[in-house]
């Protein structure tokens, strides 16, 4: 009996079929402007295995999941009239259907790729908007909506039961969370959008007896459910952010409409974390599937991590939780492998495996207990069942596991003239010939392939992907990972330490400029790349194989800014550090005079690109030529590696670079060391493309945000400023 809790009731519940036998479920689906992040898949991946789970039990599943390419994303966007959709295609020079149409197919390439079953209709929300209007005309004529100026509106207060699934009830939350702008044409703030007038210059729009127009948000799904599965739904799903105002605006639409109840159980995912912060793409951390392949990782990898959490926590995504995946899943491949080379038995243990199946069904059956259900797979693996047993029982469990595990055979082959090198080395080891069994083995590797020594022989097997990226680049996932040797006596006189990440011209110029004047120093050249993907990493591997100044670390992503230049810091061995933008170009010696300034025990931090404030809010470069300043710039940003001891490192919640340059000076002025700019120093800034490549939206929102980081922090502290200091030196 299958048992899963239900949103509506917040309790778990026997779940009951309304029709025997069939289930009618509807996921709400991708809006198609850009890749599905792994946030969303893995809320695609708990309605995948349900719909398993159920199917495996012998009920007919009937799946929808709308596509949603009518041009807006979220419904606070389209009431500022905005559109992702529109903007994208004006980006790439295509038109919005031809973006919807492209995206859509990289969905459904990416769903195939984590073993999701594809739905029995993926409906187009642009193909059903004249069901959408008639729902609308349907829910005007019952007294549930109000048309004003060509905009339709939902009536809440004529919906009593509105709040039931989230619980949000009262009218100043609900104001709360909607977070919009308010709309004048509104009877009540509360109220959402059911039909929006299309303004002069928009392209997708439909014809509508109110004018021209587009859906709200929510009307999509009750329209498209409605018109696929039904007035009412066993079982609906999505990601707990869709909870409020979707799937509680799809509940007053529908049930307005219909007069009964829509959905029997309401399935919710929670989030999906990435380094413990929500997926974004300013912060770097929205990752795609492509971004796992990038790294050599097997897409299935994802979705065996994600059977390690159960679908109602919390799971924080890390490349380092995800290569422990990648392992788990090479190792239980592995293990079909060498059971499929047993001899099938007969089925004498027909009652031990029948006793396994049951013990699987009933963790799936517990409210998708999938972690439980994984457990029991590597329990059964080191059980006494002979292997072909407990072969049997994994493909069968893999129904529901969906980790594609029948196909290792056809992964797994080997070319013929591969197969006679190994029984050639098999011979050779017989013969005690160990060297050239070795040599053999070591030949075998560089084309491409693991040979194993068993107690029944040796075999072979193709490289996957991943060994194969993990033979190219040793990357780390983590600053954690990464050992210090901030206690170790200075090894030269400088460290130049470079966070890179793509834009291969800005890293080249930079490090070759930066090279070419280090010259009569003992210098280090440290380079962090930083997940880039665009030929940099291969780019500086050769580099540094020619210059033995130069060495790199490699992440397999975008660890973050204040994470990244750590490394630099906990790795470093100059005695003194010079952070390096890749938008600088060095033109001349800056070390002597960096000598210099740090002759003066007092003085903290230097650079050319100094700043003052007399508020903390308002930051200017000084006109003297030099001077001492309030922080540095990280453009060129130079301390002395024996303070990171007594000031610290980074603050790694400042993923993003922007006035991170900020605290960190500030954290040497705390300590009582001067910081002092130099504009003298022959560096000079070229255009800094990961700030021109953001949206002015994308900018400011950034910029806030870390600017909030920075003066939670130093708010209080304007007695480090020079301005306040050198009022208190006139006063006395």
């Amino acid at each position: 009996m299958l048992k899963l809790y239900n949103t509506l009731s917040r309790r778990i519940e026997k779940f009951a079929l309304l029709e025997p036998e069939v289930c009618r479920m509807y996921t709400c689906g991708p809006t198609v402007y850009r890749h599905a992040h792994l946030g969303n898949l893995r809320s695609y991946l708990m309605a995948d295995w349900l719909r398993r789970a159920m199917e495996h039990q012998g009920v007919r599943v009937v799946h929808v999941k709308n596509i949603t390419d009518v041009g807006h994303m979220r419904q606070e966007m389209l009431e500022r009239g905005e559109d992702k959709v529109v903007a994208t295609a004006l980006a790439e020079g295509k038109t919005p259907q031809e973006i919807a149409r492209h995206y859509a197919e990289v969905f459904f390439n990416d769903e195939a790729k984590v073993n999701i079953l594809p739905a029995h209709h993926f409906p187009k929300a642009s193909e059903h908007v004249e069901d959408m209007v008639r729902m609308v005309e349907l829910l005007i004529e019952l007294g549930y909506a109000y048309e004003v100026g060509g905009n339709v509106y939902f009536a809440v207060s004529k919906f009593p039961e509105y709040g039931k699934l989230s619980g949000n009830i009262e009218g100043s939350e609900l104001l709360e969370a909607l977070r919009m702008e308010s709309d004048p044409l509104k009877k009540d703030p509360r109220d959402f959008t059911l039909w929006k007038g299309a303004e002069p210059a928009r392209v997708l729009k439909w014809p509508s007896p109110w004018g021209d127009g587009f859906p709200g948000w929510h009307i999509e799904c009750s329209a498209m459910a409605a018109g696929y599965l039904g007035e009412q739904l066993d079982i609906h799903t999505g990601g707990v952010d869709n909870i409020f105002p979707h799937h509680e605006g799809e509940i007053a639409q529908s049930e307005g409409a219909f007069g009964k109840r829509f959905v029997n159980v309401w399935l919710h995912g929670e989030h999906l974390l990435a380094d413990g912060v929500k997926m974004a793409k300013s912060a770097g951390n929205s990752y795609t599937i492509a971004d796992i392949q990038s790294q050599g990782i097997d897409p299935l990898a994802f979705r065996y991590l994600c059977l390690t959490v159960r679908y109602r926590t919390r799971l924080n995504f890390t490349f380092s939780s995800l290569k422990a995946a990648q392992k788990a899943l090479l190792r239980l491949k592995n293990r079909v492998w060498e059971w499929m080379s047993l001899p099938p038995l007969k089925d004498e243990h027909e009652e031990a495996e029948e006793i396994w199946r049951s013990r699987f069904l009933q963790l799936v059956s517990d409210d998708l207990n999938m972690p439980g259900a994984l457990a029991l797979v590597w329990e059964m693996s080191r059980s006494t069942l002979p292997g072909y047993s407990k072969l049997r029982l994994l493909l069968d469990f893999d129904h529901i596991l969906g980790l594609d595990l029948q196909n290792v055979p056809q992964e797994y082959q080997v070319p013929q003239d591969i197969v006679s090198l190994t029984e050639e080395r098999a011979l050779l080891r017989e013969r005690r010939m160990y060297e050239e069994a070795d040599n053999l083995r070591i030949r075998l590797d560089r084309e491409g392939y693991i040979v194993e020594d068993t107690p029944s022989g040796s075999r072979i097997r193709p490289k996957v992907a991943w060994e194969k990226h993990e033979g190219d680049f040793k990357t780390i996932s983590s600053s954690k990972e990464v050992s210090s040797r901030i206690d170790e006596s200075d090894k030269g006189d400088f460290t130049l330490g470079i966070v890179a990440c793509n834009y291969i011209q800005d890293v080249q110029r930079c490090v070759e400029s930066a090279l070419n004047w280090s010259h009569g120093y003992s210098v280090e050249l440290l380079v962090v790349d930083n997940g880039s993907t665009d030929g940099t990493r291969r780019w500086l591997k050769e580099k540094a194989s020619q210059d033995t100044r130069l060495r790199v670390i490699y992440a397999d992503h975008i660890l973050g800014e204040g994470a990244a230049k750590n490394i630099i810091l906990k790795q470093s061995t100059g005695r003194i550090v010079v952070l390096l933008d890749t938008s600088v170009e060095t033109l001349g010696d800056i070390m002597g005079p960096l000598k210099v300034m740090f002759s003066e025990s007092i003085v903290g931090v230097a650079g050319p690109f100094g700043l003052r404030t007399e508020d903390l809010r308002h930051f200017h470069e000084p006109i003297q030529e030099t001077a001492e300043v309030d922080a540095i710039q990280a453009y060129c940003f130079a301390f002395r590696r024996e303070l990171i001891k007594s000031v610290g490192f980074f603050r790694e919640s400042f993923r993003f670079y922007r006035n991170l340059d900020l605290d960190y000076s500030f954290q040497f002025k705390e300590k009582g060391y001067r910081i002092v700019s130099n504009p003298g120093l022959p560096v000079v800034r070229h255009e800094h493309r990961l700030w021109d490549t953001l949206s002015q939206e994308e900018q400011q929102r950034l910029s806030t945000k870390n600017y909030r980081r920075f003066l939670d922090k130093w708010r209080n502290r304007s007695d480090l400023l020079i301005a306040n200091q050198l009022k208190s030196e006139t006063s006395r």
